[in-house]
């Protein structure tokens, strides 16, 4: 197979070689050439070089007819945009129609044939010379065909690719990102097809799309051919592997999310080489790839990221689309170019969006960005509609496809039925700073044009499209004037989805992960109704326990393995940084609440005084429940290798208990020393402090919660409306049980941190605990930046006053 006129084969091909084969095709025989041997599968093919391209246009005379046409176009006429885009097209498609150029094809894809038999199905993909720039993607601007048969089809299709260079949304890219239309050529790759139709592919990103956080492979998949993930209609299978562990030897998935996969995207007999067929229900209900595949894809996308960034000398995020061969069983990686969205993210810009106020929510769906945006409805369910878009309004849809993002540039928000965090709206969306919804199924049949509603991002993984129009604010801090106080400043948090985006923030780490949010909204089965679901009274819960668990080996995997992976996507947020969790602190009455917990719980008169905490844990009606919780641990900590996990024990009323909960801990396995296992203890009941120094031969460090502490000490329920004036933590009694906490931890060589909202809410309170030597002050991420500058100045202080909180 040599390289000649036209034709030039993958093994000759480099990434430096753009300007004549283009980003996507240089792209493919960088891989094929120089990552093949590193064991990176990639189909063999060849490219038309973008010469063919200029050579056909100059030959019919086109370039004249071309410039006469797209002189003076404003692409905010729509309808005139279209106009003259279809003529160019036309244009472009009649002059590429020369003897020579079908001869080269011909040839080429015979080659093909003698390599891979007769009639060999491939893929045909329009690569552009200004294409997979570090700047601009140009992803989706041009047109690519799959499974071409034979050697006139394939003629054919390079054509139409040819012409794609001005479609409507090309020349509306071009015109935004400062292009001139008649300096940027096309060039067509083809390469032999992926039987992913027999199988599954998606896209890989080398960071997390939507906060741009780079210590992760995000691996998306459906069942099928490729096309539906990157348009959106479907919703994949997520995936996120954590790259420093695994480059260290954990071979293990992070955390994994079921796609609904409605439809998969097969070959078709006649004029139409592919079609849509529905996904049957046992599939959607698994996983489109098995774990062992999806670390076989994170290991080539860090591969081909390391290769990437050594070659551009700095680090270079990927965006990497791969195939399943349903034949051979093989991976294959089909496309690579660098991420030019998340990565350009300057770090040094600190920006929070915070909704002031929530109303009714009217739909939910995959979040796309970190923003919140207002406006009217616009409903758009087809092309012919986008004329009536209005800028600033909230475009919804079913899905978008790449002719509307002349549109999309205008709106507040996008909101579709249908799509991942990989599809077409959502790649745009992140692109054009614009909040999006995706994956809402049903919204379109609830919209009307002219309905104001509010769309939220800044809430986590899941979108929210909320009733009229709500108060937010940004918040936007520089980054550069910043400066870190000596004292150690963290966060409180309890929703992985949020992690990398809190991650990213100036912090020393996690002071208090709280376990019950994912026990809560990612599991909501009690634990013991997974452990002993015989038990379980109710018949309806028995069977919806079933049901929810139906795909694991037994219920209890399905409690191990939500809980591991919400701890572990915030411990990998955060790596090395300490992510301090706490166990279980679920009083009674909130245990009972989750499904089948009725049949396992007490009723008590006072829930805050009772079987909480440490009492439970080695005590017969939980111990089998906190065996589950121990499982989760440890497989966050040696699955996973994430051993900047320590472990922390909430109500700890005496010490005889603490030492009972370590024996139980050091039974499943977290015996505490062992591959650095530290254990702290929060330090919220009186005894804690008074009897400080036993505590502190048993735990490695100590937070003090604020808020139970205070009730405690003050005798003041904190949730009764009536006397809540009374609970107050600037209290005397409280700021004396404050001093004793950190001088007596201090005292015995043990780390000492608060985790309560106190010094957020009371300055003083900061201001207070930075006098005596606290070593760090965890609040929760909006209080971040407040505290670290109230501490600080605290600090600076301290040499010239004495701090109290009077």
């Amino acid at each position: 197979m040599n390289s000649s006129g036209y034709v030039r084969w993958f093994k000759d091909i480099r990434l430096e070689d753009v300007p004549l084969v283009g980003g996507k095709t240089a792209s493919l025989g960088e891989l094929y050439s120089v990552l093949s041997p590193q064991g990176v599968r990639v189909p063999n093919g060849f490219a038309l070089t973008a010469t063919a391209y200029r050579d056909a246009l100059t030959q019919a005379g086109a370039w004249d007819k071309l410039r006469d046409l797209l002189a003076g176009i404003d692409k905010r006429r729509i309808s005139e945009l279209a106009r003259r885009a279809a003529k160019a097209r036309a244009i472009v498609y009649a002059a590429t129609d020369q003897k020579d150029l079908r001869r080269q094809i011909t040839e080429a894809y015979r080659q093909l044939e003698h390599e891979y038999g007769a009639n060999v199905a491939v893929a045909v993909r329009s690569s552009a010379t200004a294409e997979d720039l570090p700047t601009a993607s140009f992803a989706g601007q041009h047109e690519s065909f799959l499974n071409i048969r034979g050697a006139r089809d394939l003629v054919e299709a390079c054509r139409r690719c040819f012409a794609s260079l001005f479609t409507d949304r090309a020349i509306s890219y071009r015109i935004d990102n400062g292009f001139d239309h008649f300096k940027v050529a096309l060039s067509v790759g083809i390469m032999k097809m992926v039987r992913s139709d027999l199988a599954a592919s998606g896209v890989i990103f080398t960071l997390d799309t939507e906060s741009g956080f780079r210590d992760v492979v995000f691996v998306t998949g459906s069942y099928g051919l490729g096309e539906n993930i990157v348009q959106g209609t479907v919703d994949p299978d997520e995936f996120y592997v954590h790259k420093p562990t695994f480059n260290s030897g954990h071979r293990a998935v992070l955390s994994r999310r079921l796609g609904s996969k409605q439809m998969r995207m097969v070959y078709a007999r006649g004029p139409k080489s592919t079609h849509n067929v529905t996904t049957p229900k046992a599939d959607r209900e698994q996983f489109c790839i098995s774990d062992t595949d999806v670390l076989e894809l994170a290991r080539c996308a860090i591969v081909v990221e390391d290769h990437y960034s050594k070659k551009a000398g700095v680090p270079t995020p990927m965006d990497v689309e791969w195939a399943k061969d349903g034949s051979d069983g093989a991976l294959y990686i089909i496309q690579a170019r660098p991420e030019t969205v998340a990565s350009r993210r300057k770090p040094e810009a600190l920006e929070s969006y915070v909704l002031k106020s929530r109303g009714k929510v009217v739909a939910t769906g995959r979040a796309v960005g970190e923003k919140i945006a207002a406006g009217k409805v616009r409903l758009i369910r087809s092309e012919r509609e986008l004329k009536a878009f209005q800028p600033g309004e909230v475009l919804v849809a079913p899905a978008t496809s790449p002719d509307w993002e002349p549109v999309m540039k205008l709106a507040a928000a996008i909101i579709t039925d249908h799509g991942g965090r990989t599809c077409h709206a959502a790649i745009v969306a992140r692109e054009l700073g614009v909040p999006a919804v995706v994956g809402t199924e049903d919204f379109t049949r609830k919209a009307k044009t002219g309905m104001p509603v509010t769309v939220s991002c800044a809430e986590g993984d899941i979108g929210h499209v909320y009733e009229g129009t709500l108060p937010f604010e940004v918040e936007r801090v520089t980054a550069d004037r910043l400066e870190k106080p000596h004292t150690e400043i963290m966060v409180n948090l309890g929703n992985p989805e949020i992690a990398f985006k809190t991650a990213m923030m100036p912090n020393d780490g996690v002071g208090l992960a709280r376990m019950e949010f994912i026990i809560n909204q990612h599991i909501g089965i009690h634990p013991m109704a997974l452990a002993r679901l015989e038990k379980v009274e109710s018949v309806r819960d028995r069977r919806t326990i079933k049901k929810i668990t139906s795909s694991y080996n037994k219920p209890s995997d399905f409690f191990v393995e939500r809980l591991s992976e919400g701890i572990g996507i915030i411990a990998a947020a955060f790596y090395p940084r300490p992510v301090i969790v706490r166990l279980s602190d679920f009083k009674t009455n909130e245990y009972a609440k989750l499904l089948g917990g009725a049949s396992f719980e007490p009723k008590e008169e006072n829930p805050m005084l009772g079987f909480r905490g440490a009492a439970r844990y080695a005590h017969p009606a939980y111990a089998e429940g906190f065996a589950l919780e121990c499982a989760a641990l440890g497989r966050v900590r040696n699955a996973v290798g994430l051993t900047n996990l320590k472990l922390m024990i909430p109500f700890c009323r005496r010490v005889e208990e603490a030492r009972n909960v370590i024996d139980a801990m050091a039974q499943h396995g977290l015996k505490r020393g062992e591959g650095g296992l530290e254990i702290f203890m929060m330090c919220e009941i009186p005894n804690n402090v008074i009897l400080i120094d036993q505590f502190a031969k048993l735990f490695d460090g100590f937070s003090i919660g604020s808020n139970d502490l205070t009730q405690l000490t003050l005798g003041v329920d904190r949730d009764s409306d009536i006397v809540a004036f009374d609970f107050d933590e600037r209290d005397p009694g409280m700021l004396e049980m404050l001093t004793m906490a950190v001088k007596g931890a201090k005292r015995n060589r043990r780390h000492v941190g608060i985790c309560g909202e106190a010094p957020a809410n009371y300055p003083e309170i900061a201001r207070f605990l930075t006098g005596l030597g606290i070593d760090s002050i965890s609040v929760n991420p909006s209080s971040v930046l407040r505290t670290m500058e109230i501490v600080r100045q605290a600090e600076q202080a301290m040499a010239k006053t004495p701090i109290s909180a009077s």
